[in-house]
Protein backbone atom coordinates (compact mmCIF):
# COMPACT_ATOMS: atom_id res chain seq x y z
CA UNK A 1 0.00 0.00 0.00
CA UNK A 2 1.29 3.72 -1.21
CA UNK A 3 2.46 6.16 1.67
CA UNK A 4 0.45 8.60 2.23
CA UNK A 5 0.96 11.87 -0.31
CA UNK A 6 0.16 15.18 -1.46
CA UNK A 7 -1.81 13.41 -4.22
CA UNK A 8 -4.28 12.08 -1.32
CA UNK A 9 -5.39 15.50 -0.58
CA UNK A 10 -5.25 16.42 -4.33
CA UNK A 11 -7.77 13.75 -5.19
CA UNK A 12 -10.31 15.45 -2.83
CA UNK A 13 -11.05 18.16 -5.43
CA UNK A 14 -12.48 18.16 -8.97
CA UNK A 15 -10.89 21.69 -9.38
CA UNK A 16 -7.42 20.68 -11.52
CA UNK A 17 -6.05 23.81 -10.42
CA UNK A 18 -6.17 23.48 -6.37
CA UNK A 19 -5.50 19.68 -7.28
CA UNK A 20 -2.02 21.04 -8.47
CA UNK A 21 -1.54 23.39 -5.67
CA UNK A 22 -2.30 20.35 -3.12
CA UNK A 23 0.43 18.68 -4.82
CA UNK A 24 2.53 21.88 -5.16
CA UNK A 25 2.69 22.81 -1.40
CA UNK A 26 3.21 19.04 0.38
CA UNK A 27 1.48 19.59 3.89
CA UNK A 28 4.49 17.89 5.70
CA UNK A 29 6.41 20.99 5.41
CA UNK A 30 4.48 22.86 7.84
CA UNK A 31 3.03 20.10 10.20
CA UNK A 32 5.56 20.02 13.59
CA UNK A 33 7.17 16.60 14.62
CA UNK A 34 4.43 16.40 17.26
CA UNK A 35 1.28 17.93 17.70
CA UNK A 36 -2.55 16.80 18.38
CA UNK A 37 -4.78 15.31 15.20
CA UNK A 38 -8.20 15.52 15.18
CA UNK A 39 -9.99 13.99 12.42
CA UNK A 40 -13.30 15.06 10.91
CA UNK A 41 -15.89 12.56 12.13
CA UNK A 42 -16.35 10.44 14.80
CA UNK A 43 -12.91 9.66 15.52
CA UNK A 44 -11.16 10.80 18.61
CA UNK A 45 -8.28 12.80 18.65
CA UNK A 46 -4.54 12.03 19.44
CA UNK A 47 -1.17 12.77 19.60
CA UNK A 48 1.35 12.30 16.62
CA UNK A 49 5.04 12.01 17.01
CA UNK A 50 6.92 12.15 13.77
CA UNK A 51 10.22 10.50 15.70
CA UNK A 52 8.09 7.55 17.92
CA UNK A 53 6.03 6.57 14.69
CA UNK A 54 6.39 8.44 11.18
CA UNK A 55 3.93 6.53 9.53
CA UNK A 56 1.13 7.44 11.53
CA UNK A 57 2.21 11.02 11.39
CA UNK A 58 1.98 10.75 7.87
CA UNK A 59 -1.29 9.16 8.06
CA UNK A 60 -2.28 11.97 9.98
CA UNK A 61 -1.02 15.32 8.31
CA UNK A 62 -2.88 13.87 4.48
CA UNK A 63 -6.11 12.81 6.67
CA UNK A 64 -8.67 15.00 6.75
CA UNK A 65 -7.60 16.13 10.60
CA UNK A 66 -6.94 19.33 12.04
CA UNK A 67 -3.66 19.40 13.06
CA UNK A 68 -3.06 21.47 16.60
CA UNK A 69 -0.34 23.48 16.40
CA UNK A 70 -0.99 25.62 19.88
CA UNK A 71 -3.08 25.88 23.03
CA UNK A 72 -3.81 28.51 25.27
CA UNK A 73 -1.69 31.15 23.16
CA UNK A 74 1.61 29.25 23.91
CA UNK A 75 1.02 29.61 27.62
CA UNK A 76 0.91 25.99 27.91
CA UNK A 77 3.24 23.66 26.64
CA UNK A 78 1.67 21.65 23.35
CA UNK A 79 2.42 17.68 24.68
CA UNK A 80 -0.38 14.31 24.78
CA UNK A 81 -1.28 15.28 27.75
CA UNK A 82 -2.02 18.79 28.09
CA UNK A 83 -3.88 18.41 24.45
CA UNK A 84 -5.79 15.25 25.81
CA UNK A 85 -6.95 17.40 28.86
CA UNK A 86 -7.88 21.18 27.31
CA UNK A 87 -10.11 22.67 24.86
CA UNK A 88 -8.22 25.62 24.73
CA UNK A 89 -6.79 25.12 21.57
CA UNK A 90 -5.31 28.18 19.48
CA UNK A 91 -3.66 27.45 16.43
CA UNK A 92 -3.64 24.69 13.89
CA UNK A 93 -3.61 23.80 10.38
CA UNK A 94 -6.92 23.40 9.16
CA UNK A 95 -8.76 20.18 8.43
CA UNK A 96 -8.07 19.87 4.92
CA UNK A 97 -11.90 19.46 3.47
CA UNK A 98 -12.69 22.99 5.49
CA UNK A 99 -9.73 24.24 3.43
CA UNK A 100 -10.60 23.09 -0.23
CA UNK A 101 -14.82 24.61 0.77
CA UNK A 102 -13.13 28.16 1.85
CA UNK A 103 -10.62 27.74 -1.41
CA UNK A 104 -13.63 27.14 -3.52
CA UNK A 105 -15.78 30.53 -2.35
CA UNK A 106 -13.14 32.52 -2.05
CA UNK A 107 -12.07 31.57 -6.22
CA UNK A 108 -9.36 33.96 -7.26
CA UNK A 109 -8.42 34.54 -10.65
CA UNK A 110 -4.64 35.02 -11.84
CA UNK A 111 -3.36 38.26 -10.35
CA UNK A 112 -5.90 38.74 -7.73
CA UNK A 113 -4.27 40.66 -4.58
CA UNK A 114 -4.95 38.32 -1.39
CA UNK A 115 -4.78 39.08 2.14
CA UNK A 116 -5.50 36.01 4.76
CA UNK A 117 -6.39 36.56 8.21
CA UNK A 118 -4.60 34.34 9.70
CA UNK A 119 -1.20 32.71 8.96
CA UNK A 120 -1.43 29.91 11.25
CA UNK A 121 1.13 26.87 9.58
CA UNK A 122 1.79 29.26 6.70
CA UNK A 123 -0.41 25.89 4.84
CA UNK A 124 -3.15 27.99 3.12
CA UNK A 125 -0.94 30.91 2.43
CA UNK A 126 1.59 28.57 0.54
CA UNK A 127 -1.46 26.97 -1.45
CA UNK A 128 -2.66 30.38 -2.62
CA UNK A 129 0.88 31.25 -3.16
CA UNK A 130 0.88 28.37 -5.60
CA UNK A 131 -2.37 29.63 -7.66
CA UNK A 132 -1.63 33.07 -8.05
CA UNK A 133 1.77 34.18 -7.24
CA UNK A 134 3.23 34.80 -4.04
CA UNK A 135 3.77 38.28 -4.86
CA UNK A 136 0.22 38.42 -4.63
CA UNK A 137 -0.26 36.72 -1.35
CA UNK A 138 -0.11 39.13 1.81
CA UNK A 139 -0.72 36.74 4.91
CA UNK A 140 -1.21 38.06 9.30
CA UNK A 141 -0.56 36.76 12.17
CA UNK A 142 -1.52 38.41 15.55
CA UNK A 143 0.82 36.03 17.23
CA UNK A 144 5.21 36.47 17.03
CA UNK A 145 6.12 32.58 17.69
CA UNK A 146 3.37 31.46 15.07
CA UNK A 147 4.11 33.94 12.32
CA UNK A 148 8.02 33.26 12.85
CA UNK A 149 7.46 29.58 12.59
CA UNK A 150 5.15 29.88 9.67
CA UNK A 151 7.87 31.97 7.80
CA UNK A 152 10.00 28.86 8.12
CA UNK A 153 7.73 26.71 6.81
CA UNK A 154 6.70 28.56 3.77
CA UNK A 155 10.95 28.98 3.34
CA UNK A 156 11.36 25.55 4.02
CA UNK A 157 8.61 24.93 0.86
CA UNK A 158 10.17 27.83 -1.07
CA UNK A 159 7.43 30.21 -0.85
CA UNK A 160 8.10 34.16 -0.01
CA UNK A 161 4.44 36.10 -0.17
CA UNK A 162 4.35 39.61 2.28
CA UNK A 163 4.03 38.53 5.61
CA UNK A 164 3.07 40.69 8.51
CA UNK A 165 2.48 40.55 12.33
CA UNK A 166 0.05 42.42 14.13
CA UNK A 167 -3.80 42.64 14.37
CA UNK A 168 -5.78 40.61 11.45
CA UNK A 169 -9.27 42.52 12.68
CA UNK A 170 -7.41 46.02 11.14
CA UNK A 171 -6.31 44.22 7.74
CA UNK A 172 -3.53 45.40 5.69
CA UNK A 173 -4.21 48.73 4.67
CA UNK A 174 -0.86 49.58 3.91
CA UNK A 175 -0.88 46.31 1.07
CA UNK A 176 -4.54 47.28 0.36
CA UNK A 177 -6.42 47.80 -2.08
CA UNK A 178 -7.07 43.93 -2.50
CA UNK A 179 -8.78 41.42 -4.64
CA UNK A 180 -9.65 38.60 -2.34
CA UNK A 181 -9.54 38.74 1.90
CA UNK A 182 -9.24 34.73 3.01
CA UNK A 183 -10.04 34.66 6.49
CA UNK A 184 -8.99 31.44 8.64
CA UNK A 185 -10.28 32.08 12.17
CA UNK A 186 -13.66 31.98 13.41
CA UNK A 187 -15.34 35.45 13.61
CA UNK A 188 -18.39 36.83 15.56
CA UNK A 189 -18.87 40.23 13.36
CA UNK A 190 -16.97 40.86 10.02
CA UNK A 191 -14.49 43.84 10.53
CA UNK A 192 -15.71 46.97 8.30
CA UNK A 193 -11.84 46.87 7.65
CA UNK A 194 -12.15 44.48 5.65
CA UNK A 195 -14.69 45.82 3.82
CA UNK A 196 -12.71 49.11 3.33
CA UNK A 197 -9.62 47.65 1.80
CA UNK A 198 -11.14 45.01 -0.58
CA UNK A 199 -12.47 46.47 -4.08
CA UNK A 200 -15.84 46.54 -5.25
CA UNK A 201 -16.85 43.37 -6.66
CA UNK A 202 -14.41 41.24 -4.67
CA UNK A 203 -14.74 38.60 -2.22
CA UNK A 204 -14.46 38.20 1.39
CA UNK A 205 -14.39 34.38 2.98
CA UNK A 206 -14.89 33.88 6.17
CA UNK A 207 -15.83 31.13 9.17
CA UNK A 208 -19.11 33.05 10.82
CA UNK A 209 -19.16 31.87 14.07
CA UNK A 210 -21.50 33.99 16.33
CA UNK A 211 -22.03 31.67 19.32
CA UNK A 212 -24.72 29.85 18.06
CA UNK A 213 -22.58 27.51 15.75
CA UNK A 214 -20.15 27.92 13.01
CA UNK A 215 -21.05 28.84 9.37
CA UNK A 216 -19.12 29.32 5.79
CA UNK A 217 -19.79 33.20 4.45
CA UNK A 218 -18.88 34.53 1.34
CA UNK A 219 -19.27 38.28 1.01
CA UNK A 220 -19.23 40.25 -2.73
CA UNK A 221 -18.35 43.80 -1.87
CA UNK A 222 -20.78 46.43 -3.36
CA UNK A 223 -18.55 49.79 -2.54
CA UNK A 224 -19.21 50.60 0.75
CA UNK A 225 -20.82 47.59 1.94
CA UNK A 226 -20.59 43.88 1.71
CA UNK A 227 -23.56 41.42 0.98
CA UNK A 228 -23.35 37.51 0.93
CA UNK A 229 -24.76 34.11 1.92
CA UNK A 230 -23.94 31.25 4.03
CA UNK A 231 -22.51 28.16 2.79
CA UNK A 232 -22.11 25.24 4.87
CA UNK A 233 -21.04 24.24 8.49
CA UNK A 234 -17.74 24.85 9.94
CA UNK A 235 -15.68 25.19 13.44
CA UNK A 236 -12.46 26.95 13.48
CA UNK A 237 -10.57 28.92 16.75
CA UNK A 238 -11.89 32.10 17.46
CA UNK A 239 -9.72 35.67 16.67
CA UNK A 240 -8.33 36.57 19.65
CA UNK A 241 -9.53 40.17 19.44
CA UNK A 242 -13.49 38.43 19.51
CA UNK A 243 -13.30 36.07 21.91
CA UNK A 244 -16.12 36.19 24.20
CA UNK A 245 -15.25 38.15 27.24
CA UNK A 246 -16.39 36.64 30.57
CA UNK A 247 -19.37 38.50 32.08
CA UNK A 248 -21.62 38.37 35.76
CA UNK A 249 -24.52 36.91 35.66
CA UNK A 250 -27.29 38.83 37.67
CA UNK A 251 -29.04 36.54 40.65
CA UNK A 252 -32.51 37.60 40.14
CA UNK A 253 -34.14 34.36 39.26
CA UNK A 254 -37.95 34.97 37.23
CA UNK A 255 -39.46 31.41 36.50
CA UNK A 256 -41.79 30.90 34.17
CA UNK A 257 -43.29 27.61 32.38
CA UNK A 258 -42.36 27.24 28.60
CA UNK A 259 -45.06 27.13 25.68
CA UNK A 260 -42.08 25.03 23.33
CA UNK A 261 -40.45 21.92 24.35
CA UNK A 262 -36.99 23.14 24.55
CA UNK A 263 -35.73 20.00 22.79
CA UNK A 264 -37.49 21.37 19.26
CA UNK A 265 -35.66 24.65 19.69
CA UNK A 266 -32.43 22.31 20.15
CA UNK A 267 -32.77 20.34 16.83
CA UNK A 268 -34.32 22.75 14.89
CA UNK A 269 -31.52 22.94 12.78
CA UNK A 270 -28.81 25.32 10.91
CA UNK A 271 -31.87 27.58 9.58
CA UNK A 272 -32.93 28.46 13.02
CA UNK A 273 -29.55 29.08 14.26
CA UNK A 274 -28.98 31.97 11.84
CA UNK A 275 -32.70 33.36 12.08
CA UNK A 276 -31.88 33.13 15.72
CA UNK A 277 -28.29 35.51 15.65
CA UNK A 278 -30.77 38.29 13.90
CA UNK A 279 -33.47 38.47 16.56
CA UNK A 280 -30.71 38.18 19.67
CA UNK A 281 -27.57 38.51 18.27
CA UNK A 282 -24.97 37.19 19.83
CA UNK A 283 -27.10 34.55 21.61
CA UNK A 284 -25.28 30.90 22.88
CA UNK A 285 -27.69 28.00 22.78
CA UNK A 286 -26.24 24.71 24.58
CA UNK A 287 -28.57 21.56 25.23
CA UNK A 288 -28.13 18.26 25.88
CA UNK A 289 -30.09 15.25 28.29
CA UNK A 290 -29.17 13.71 31.11
CA UNK A 291 -29.21 10.01 32.14
CA UNK A 292 -32.40 10.15 33.56
CA UNK A 293 -33.74 11.67 30.25
CA UNK A 294 -34.31 15.33 31.48
CA UNK A 295 -33.41 17.82 29.28
CA UNK A 296 -31.32 21.30 29.46
CA UNK A 297 -31.12 24.04 27.43
CA UNK A 298 -29.21 26.92 28.49
CA UNK A 299 -28.81 30.46 26.90
CA UNK A 300 -26.67 33.56 27.19
CA UNK A 301 -25.84 36.48 25.33
CA UNK A 302 -22.47 37.62 26.63
CA UNK A 303 -23.75 40.59 28.40
CA UNK A 304 -24.99 39.35 31.54
CA UNK A 305 -28.25 37.83 30.66
CA UNK A 306 -29.15 33.88 31.11
CA UNK A 307 -31.79 31.53 30.89
CA UNK A 308 -32.14 27.66 31.05
CA UNK A 309 -35.11 25.75 30.56
CA UNK A 310 -35.31 21.92 32.11
CA UNK A 311 -37.74 19.72 30.45
CA UNK A 312 -38.52 16.45 33.01
CA UNK A 313 -39.04 13.39 31.23
CA UNK A 314 -42.83 12.48 31.60
CA UNK A 315 -44.01 15.93 33.01
CA UNK A 316 -45.43 17.62 29.68
CA UNK A 317 -43.67 21.07 31.22
CA UNK A 318 -40.50 22.97 30.65
CA UNK A 319 -39.79 24.86 34.18
CA UNK A 320 -37.87 28.37 32.37
CA UNK A 321 -35.67 30.35 34.89
CA UNK A 322 -34.29 33.76 33.54
CA UNK A 323 -31.20 36.28 34.83
CA UNK A 324 -30.29 39.86 33.53
CA UNK A 325 -31.76 42.32 31.77
CA UNK A 326 -33.15 40.40 28.75
CA UNK A 327 -35.78 37.49 29.25
CA UNK A 328 -33.78 35.27 26.71
CA UNK A 329 -36.24 32.40 26.38
CA UNK A 330 -39.11 34.54 25.76
CA UNK A 331 -36.67 36.00 22.85
CA UNK A 332 -36.01 32.72 21.56
CA UNK A 333 -38.94 31.08 21.80
CA UNK A 334 -40.69 34.46 19.97
CA UNK A 335 -37.75 33.81 17.52
CA UNK A 336 -38.38 30.12 16.54
CA UNK A 337 -42.11 30.28 16.40
CA UNK A 338 -41.50 33.32 13.92
CA UNK A 339 -39.23 30.66 12.26
CA UNK A 340 -41.85 27.90 12.08
CA UNK A 341 -44.59 30.78 11.00
CA UNK A 342 -42.01 31.30 7.56
CA UNK A 343 -41.98 27.71 6.78
CA UNK A 344 -38.88 27.37 8.55
CA UNK A 345 -36.19 28.07 5.94
CA UNK A 346 -33.00 26.73 5.67
CA UNK A 347 -29.88 28.08 6.37
CA UNK A 348 -29.27 29.09 2.08
CA UNK A 349 -32.10 31.20 2.04
CA UNK A 350 -30.57 33.60 5.01
CA UNK A 351 -27.16 36.02 4.20
CA UNK A 352 -25.21 38.66 5.83
CA UNK A 353 -25.05 42.33 4.80
CA UNK A 354 -22.16 44.46 6.42
CA UNK A 355 -22.02 48.07 6.29
CA UNK A 356 -19.85 50.65 8.14
CA UNK A 357 -22.46 51.11 10.75
CA UNK A 358 -22.67 47.09 11.32
CA UNK A 359 -23.77 44.16 10.35
CA UNK A 360 -28.15 42.46 9.75
CA UNK A 361 -29.14 39.30 8.82
CA UNK A 362 -31.86 39.17 6.10
CA UNK A 363 -34.03 36.25 4.90
CA UNK A 364 -34.19 35.93 0.50
CA UNK A 365 -33.27 39.35 -0.09
CA UNK A 366 -31.07 41.75 1.59
CA UNK A 367 -33.95 43.99 2.17
CA UNK A 368 -36.11 41.56 4.39
CA UNK A 369 -34.03 42.21 7.96
CA UNK A 370 -34.45 40.03 10.68
CA UNK A 371 -34.72 41.87 13.79
CA UNK A 372 -35.96 41.26 17.01
CA UNK A 373 -39.43 40.33 18.08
Amino acid sequence: MAAPSPDDLARRTADPGWAQAFRDVPREHFIPDAAWADPMGPAPGHWIDRTIDPGAWREAVYSDSVIVTQIEDGATELTAESSAQTTGFTSSSSAPSHVLDFLGLLDPSPGDRVLEIGTGTGWTCALLAARIGAENVTSIEIDEDIAEQAAANLDRAGFTPHLVVGDGARGAPERAPFDRIHVTCGVREVPYAWVAQTRPGGVIVAPWMPGNGGHKLRLTVTGDSAVGRFHGDCGYMMMRAQRPAAVTIADDERESIARVDPRRIDRAGTGFQVALQGAVPGITAAGGASADGTFLLVLSDGSGSHARARHAPGSGRTQVVQRGPQNLWDEVEAAYLRWVGWGEPGRDRFGLTVTREGHHIWLDTPDNHITGA
